[in-house]
């Protein structure tokens, strides 16, 4: 019998398990994926450490490139042999958060890839294997050829997610600040250039993290934005630092009328002290994104495609770790040397 292999997750804080499963039948709206690329995002980090609950067994991994080797009736046979990503998300498209509050990535009966017990459908449900299965409601998006694997690969999550958080830009718009030089800084530092934003303002307290900003378009600044820029002078702020604590900072510097994007706090320990009164008398607009919609990862790879010479994208992804040798790529990961590790299957 034909198998394909995996890296299962039992529990928080042990070795993953190298596995085989039976090749998945590929039912119609289906699309099989041989996985030729993926990263480990710092969600993916949290749940193997504890610091984030998921079920288990899994497999983890939700950012990947992959050849579709497969495709089920209902779905475009055109797909077949193409190199693709998807969203992170299978949304039904019939419910009311997807068709009326246009939040398909809060769907009612949302799948999320990488974050579903091996129980769930076939059980290749993650980016740490050989092979990936799609389901009818994922929306799959064709990688155009001068596109490398490495340069892809995390666009759908980080680079999906920054797009949707800098949709709604007030106007003008032209000091931005961002709290937080990792993966997703870098992306909305280079997506406000790109909107025009003609100053944008990176805040991180780790300066090796900061020595990319400048290639990205932006201005590093160690542990505050102070120095660099007046309170009331920035017209947005966008949180990806993962930190309540950066959040008296973000509301010092905005103007009136200002816009505040909260994407990085995803802990239940981010509670905030925040003043009413503060975001009244200034007119603020705060607003969460969680994941993003179909579009959102469209806009990320036309991006890329637009833009993928003007970036030294090839800083961002480590060197790649064969799946064999998953629990080395994750202790390098641990390390931060790179803001994405990658796993070759």
């Amino acid at each position: 019998m034909q198998t394909v292999r995996c890296a299962v997750f039992n529990e928080p804080n042990q070795p993953f398990e190298l596995s085989e499963m039976p090749f998945p039948y590929c039912g119609p709206g289906d699309v099989l994926v041989e996985l030729l690329l993926a990263t480990i995002c710092a969600s993916d980090l949290h749940t193997a450490d504890g610091r984030r609950l998921e079920p288990c067994p899994s497999v983890l991994g939700h950012e990947g490139v992959g050849k579709v080797v497969a495709v089920g009736e209902k779905r475009d046979q055109t797909l077949l042999d193409q190199r693709v990503t998807w969203t992170i998300a299978d949304s039904c498209g019939e419910c009311v958060p997807c068709k009326d509050w246009d939040l398909p990535q809060k769907c009612s009966h949302l799948f999320k890839y990488g974050h579903s017990e091996i129980t769930n459908g076939c059980g290749l449900n993650g980016c740490y294997a050989t092979h990936i299965l799609l389901r009818p409601g994922t929306t799959i998006i064709p990688i155009p050829d001068h596109l490398p694997n490495e340069m892809v690969v995390p666009a759908n999550c980080a680079l999906a997610t920054m797009v949707g958080a800098t949709e709604y830009l007030p106007k003008p718009c032209r000091v931005a600040v961002i709290q937080g030089a990792g993966l997703l800084g870098l992306y909305g530092c280079a997506l406000l250039r790109a909107k025009g934003v003609e100053r944008v303002i990176v805040v991180d307290t780790d300066p090796e993290r900061l020595k990319l900003v400048e290639a990205f378009g932006g201005k590093p600044a160690l542990q505050s934005a102070g120095s660099l820029l007046q309170p009331g002078r920035a017209d947005a702020v966008l949180e990806v630092a993962g930190s309540s604590a950066v959040v008296p900072e973000g509301i010092r510097l905005l103007r009136m009328g200002g816009y505040y994007a909260f994407i990085g706090m995803v802990h239940p320990t981010t509670s905030l002290e925040l003043s009413g009164q503060t975001v009244l008398r200034h007119c603020l607009t705060i607003r969460g994104f969680h994941n993003y919609a179909p579009r959102h990862l469209r806009y990320a790879v036309k991006f890329l495609s637009e833009h993928g010479t003007s970036f030294p994208w090839e800083k961002l992804v480590s060197p790649a770790f064969p799946l064999a040798r998953i629990n080395e790529a994750f202790a390098e990961a641990r390390k931060r040397k790179w803001l994405r590790v990658s796993v070759k299957p």
